[in-house]
Formats: C-alpha cells, structure tokens, sequence
C-alpha cells in the first residue's frame, strides 16, 4: 500500500478561518493549557462523530508550531492538500470532520512547518495503529465493550493493596507462546492469550500479570519502552477491543492486570512524536534535557503543561477505558535525574544549582495525587533504581506518591549472593541481610524482572553455580528466602520452571521442559510456595513494619544459613524459615525459637508444600537458650534445605 513520504515541500498559505465544529470548547481549551484536562483523549484524536445528520469522524491534533495541518490516508490517496485542517481559536489545535469515514480507516497527519516542509505524523492520542512495519493510524471506535467485571472492580476498590498479597508474573505476551502459524509472526491474539494465561496464572496461584510492552511501538527489540501510539494497544496481539476481553476475562478469573508505562522518553522514529510540528513539542528543546545519549531517545518536557496532560490522560485512559488495576512506571531514575546517563557538560542543573529535575517530580504527584484520590485501588509502580526518599509516601508527606516501588537492590544483591561458589557465600552474609535494614522504608516489590536474564547476564537457573542438579536446589532455596523476605513478589516469565537459555523477544518459552523431572519438580516447588503466600498473611500483612519480621540467626555466615520468623497483626500463625545455602547437610541443626510450643513443618525443599493428607511432621520446642531465644528443637537440615515451620 503506498503510503505518503516521512517528509516533503510545499509552500504554505495562510491559516483557514474556522467556525468550530462544538468538540473542543473554551472550558477544554483552558483545561488542556492548565494540564488537567483528565479526559483529553476525548477531544483530541479520532472519534465516531455525527455532524449535521452525517456519521463519519472527527480529528484533532495538538500542533501550534505549524503553520497547516492536514489529514492524509488512503480515502484522499495520502495527498496532503486534499483535506485541510482548520485551527480551533489559539489553542493549537486542528480540527477536521470527515463524512463517511469508519472504523479501521488508516491516516495520519501531514504537518507543514514553517520552512515548508511536510511531516507525516501519526496521530499521538490514536486508539490504534498499523500493524508494524505499517506506521499509520488506525480509526477504531473503543465504546460499547460489555464489561461483566463489576465484582471485581468492587473488591479492588475495597482492598487495600499493600496489605494484600501480591505476586505478579512478568510477561512479555509476544514470546510467553506462539503458535505454528505464518499470521502476524505466529503471535497469540490477546482472546487467545487471554485464556491459557488465565489458566497458567491460576494453576500457579500468581495474584496478578503484569504485561510488557502493550502499548505501540515499531521495533520489537525495544520490548514495548520505546512507544510511538500511547492509547493504542499494540497491533501485534489484536484490536482495542480483544485487549479489552482479555482483561475482562482475567478479572473474571481473579486475576489482576498492571501493564507497564513509559513517561521517562520516546523514540525518534520519524512518524512519532519527535519534533512533532517541526519544532521540540513534546520533549525539551534543549538537547542536554531533551535527549538521553544512552538510548537514543526524546525526553518529555515535563515542564509543558500540555505535554504533562498528554501523559496523565494516558494513564488515566488505561485504568478507565481499559480496567487496568496498575501501571508500573519504567525508568523513573531517569526522570529524577537530571544528570541521568550524562557527563558533565551534557546536563543542565536546576535552578538551584543540583540534578533533581523539578519539573519531573512536580509531575509524579501531581498523577499520583489524582491516581490515589480516585480510591479505585488501582495501583502505581515505581521501577527506581536509585535511593531517592519517599517514593511511596503522599505528596502531602513531600513524597512521590507511589503505591509500590521495586525493590532494585535486594534484587542485585540477591543475585549477586545466588551466583556465588557456596564456599564464597559466607564471605557476603551481608548481601542476604541488608535489605532487611532499609525494608519498612518504602512499600517494596521484590524483582527477579526480565532485564536479570538477558544481554548475557543468563537465565535464573545457568546464574545459580553447580552442577546440574545443583542448580535446581540452589534456586529453590533462593526463591524461598524471597517468599519469607518482606515486600510483594514479581518473577518474569520462565523463572518459575528452570527457563535455560536467556530470554529472546523472538522466540517462545521452552515450555517441553516442563516435562523434564527438574523442571517440572521446580514449578511444582514455586507453585507451593504461591500457596503458602495466599494462605499465610504473616507472609504479606506488615512487609513495611517491623513487627512483621523477626531475626532468629542473621549472622551465622560460616555456614550461609539464615533463620527468620515472619507475623502478621494476630500472631497466632506465625511462620519460622530456614534457609541453608551451603550443599552441607546439618543434621545436629538447631534453631532457636521465642516460645515452648509445636512447630509444624509447611515446606521443605524435598516435598515442596505439605498439602492436606500429606504426612507432616511436627516439633516441639524445648526450655534449651540457642541463637539468643529461650527455646529451641533440632532439625536434620540437608544440603541446600528449605524449612517453613508454622507455630502460634
């Protein structure tokens, strides 16, 4: 299909006078200019219109910089003269209604500059977009979806998440499974997806999925966090409407959906929102702002009213159009920062002279303020590498807003912990220890994300050392330390099976290999441990108090073993771990407790979770001091073991 170049000439004529079409009023004009304009997308875009007895659609677009607009697209043979725009008042804004136009129509905008030149752009608040390598947009129409999640819509508003137990399985939908098709790359479609996904989740016993990359983009390389279509839920899976019914279905099957969100930059791609209307619109004009040379990309100006709008719209689009229960917010470091990936030189401080973007923070609470005062339960995620205070707390207590941030160093030392020699490990105790020194201090999620197994930093099970079998127990000790710590649980598709070779965006899971007897032994592992998660709320409760967890040993580094207890409000099922990270069996291992009681074993490495039936053993403490406690029992703990004891 031939479609207009990226760029052409033509001279340009004066501005058409405009009576308006009554879409865009003075009250959407003074709310855009103020950036609270919270359903923007209604305006501006492509929408379903009537206008003078005539059905077709209505176009808007944000461009003040140019000196025309106009709308091209197969109806008007993608000539940029045929259909002209007509400025709304001195908002910026074109707008332009097409008779006869319907659903699935492609078109973008052709924007004259003020040199002359001729961009081809596609429409920055579409609902759709060409499937790739297409790069148009798509007219759609997203209403009258029968939405039948109004349960679970009510119990989210009612719940409040960071007392609840949340574990989110990481997905990238292109490469969790593909089918033996030649259609669109062999991806699911999100129906398709929608229902073994569902199954997969619920047989783990996963509280929520969290999607990558749903949002348009051209390259799949960037696995969604180069965006070109914000509204638009990318092509590659199916329609605005089939991504609907895959969230409807999973909330109907319990399951929660947080989709990942990128505010931190976009790409240069020449039909995107790069130097849009031929000069810096929606990122800094200032390069040493508006650029990261890392990546190649465009930064937001978030010091734009219109272009903070832009973005808040958005993310209030996905949990209004779409019932999205989260959005987990890429790069937030980047945002913070002024100096983010720069050297000195490439970077402009603030006006007080350091490296906080100002205008940045100014947006995380002015989206996380309207996010939290909806009390929807809808969640905001915070992926912050960094050590920036109060990401959690309300912008009341000077904070960010955040519901939850992912906790990115318990993940780095955690994985540098795991990929030690056991012998090496007792000489860094203290990178399983720490995180406990600073965990009350925000609302964690504890990670083992998509970017630890990938660009040659391996999969999960080739990190842990050993030989074959080795490496199994190594990480189901690991993973159970995880459960006990405190915070929520993430873990990115494959972890939970044994994934070997590195996550590749091209290619399906190896999911044959939960077949294999290791396998399958560790997925059936994990799954215990989700359901201890669910059953026991000492293991979520108070993760951000202190009263919830409890050092039994933290300093028994000559023999890598770690013993804890975890508690909720009640105390009376609270839960003592052990964790041996050594292949030396303990079999005279003692363990001190605080009180005279039984201990009932829940999970161990060899059986997994005890389920009912199951012959269980239990313990009883006796009057014997040990690691600083009245009370202790002895427990034969093997190599690599695992212990979960319940007591009251």
């Amino acid at each position: 299909m031939k479609k207009a170049a990226s760029t052409t000439k033509r001279t340009t004529s004066k501005k058409p006078k405009t009576e308006g079409l009554g879409v865009i009023g003075e009250l959407d004009r003074y709310l855009f200019g103020e950036g609270r304009h919270y359903q923007l997308y209604h305006k501006l875009g492509a929408h379903p219109y009537t206008y003078r007895g005539q059905d077709g659609y209505y176009f808007a677009v944000w461009a003040p910089h140019a000196a025309a607009v106009s709308l091209v697209g197969d109806f008007n043979a993608w000539n940029p003269d045929a259909t002209p725009m007509k400025p709304v008042a001195d908002s910026g804004i074109y707008e332009l209604f097409v008779p006869g136009l319907g659903v699935g129509q492609l078109y973008k905008f052709a924007i004259t500059t003020h040199t002359g030149t001729i961009l081809f752009k596609a429409d920055p608040y579409a609902f759709s977009a060409e499937y790739r390598p297409g790069t148009a947009s798509v007219t759609a129409d997203i209403r009258g979806f029968k939405w039948n999640d109004s349960k679970w819509m009510e119990s989210r508003a009612g719940t409040d998440p960071v007392k609840a137990p949340i574990s989110i399985y990481e997905v990238h939908l292109g490469s969790w499974k593909k089918k033996n098709r030649p259609e669109k790359d062999g991806y699911y479609t999100y129906m398709e997806a929608a229902h073994e996904l569902a199954d997969y989740v619920l047989e783990m016993g996963y509280t929520h999925v969290e999607l990558m990359g749903i949002a348009e983009h051209p390259y799949d390389g960037s696995w969604g966090y180069q965006v070109t279509g914000y509204f638009a839920p990318t092509s590659r899976y199916g329609t605005p409407t089939e991504f609907m019914y895959f969230v409807n279905y999973l909330h109907k099957k319990g399951i929660g959906v947080i989709l990942d969100w990128v505010p931190a930059h976009f790409p240069k791609d020449a039909h995107g929102l790069a130097d849009f209307d031929g000069q810096a619109l929606y990122e800094y004009a200032d390069p040493r702002k508006g650029e990261h040379p890392d990546w190649g990309t465009k930064v937001f100006d978030y010091a734009k009213n219109e272009v903070s709008n832009f973005l808040i719209a958005n993310a209030l689009y996905w949990l209004d159009e779409y019932h999205i229960d989260g959005l987990r917010v890429d790069a937030v470091a980047s945002m913070l920062y002024l100096d983010y990936g720069r050297q000195d030189g490439q970077w402009v401080p603030n006006k007080y002279g350091d490296n906080k973007n100002l205008e940045a923070i100014e947006f995380f609470k002015h989206l996380n303020s309207v996010i939290r005062g909806r009390k929807d339960g809808a969640i905001i995620i915070a992926e912050e590498s960094t050590a920036w205070p109060k990401v959690t707390k309300s912008p009341e207590e000077d904070g960010l807003g955040f519901t939850f941030k992912w906790n990115m160093g318990w993940m780095h030392d955690f994985l540098e912990y795991m990929k030690l020699d056991p012998y090496f490990r007792k000489f860094n105790h203290n990178k399983m220890t720490f995180g406990i020194t600073y965990c009350t201090s925000e609302n964690f999620i504890l990670v083992l994300s998509h970017d630890e197994v990938v660009h040659l930093k391996c999969s999960m099970i080739n990190k842990m050392p050993g030989e074959y079998e080795d490496k199994f127990a190594n990480l189901k000790v690991g993973y159970t330390f995880m459960l006990g710590h405190p915070g929520k649980k993430l873990l990115f598709m494959g972890q939970d099976f044994g994934q070997f070779h590195e996550w590749d965006e091209k290619v399906s899971l190896d999911w044959y290999l939960t077949k294999e007897p290791f396998h399958a032994d560790l997925q059936n592992y994990v799954k215990g441990l989700l359901t201890l998660y669910h059953k026991y709320p000492a293991l979520y409760r108070l993760d951000e108090e202190y009263d919830g967890f409890q050092w039994i040993n933290a300093n028994d580094g000559d023999r890598s073993i770690f013993s804890f207890i975890r508690r909720d409000e009640t105390q009376k099922k609270n839960l003592l771990f052990i964790c041996n990270f050594t292949p030396v069996d303990r079999d005279d291992y003692r363990v001190g407790v605080p009180k005279r009681g039984t201990y009932t074993l829940l999970l161990d490495q060899e059986h997994g979770y005890y389920k009912r039936g199951d012959k269980i053993s239990h313990y009883r403490s006796i009057k014997s001091e040990c690691d600083g406690q009245p009370y202790s029992f002895a427990y034969p703990l093997p190599a690599y073991g695992t212990a979960v004891f319940r007591f009251s």
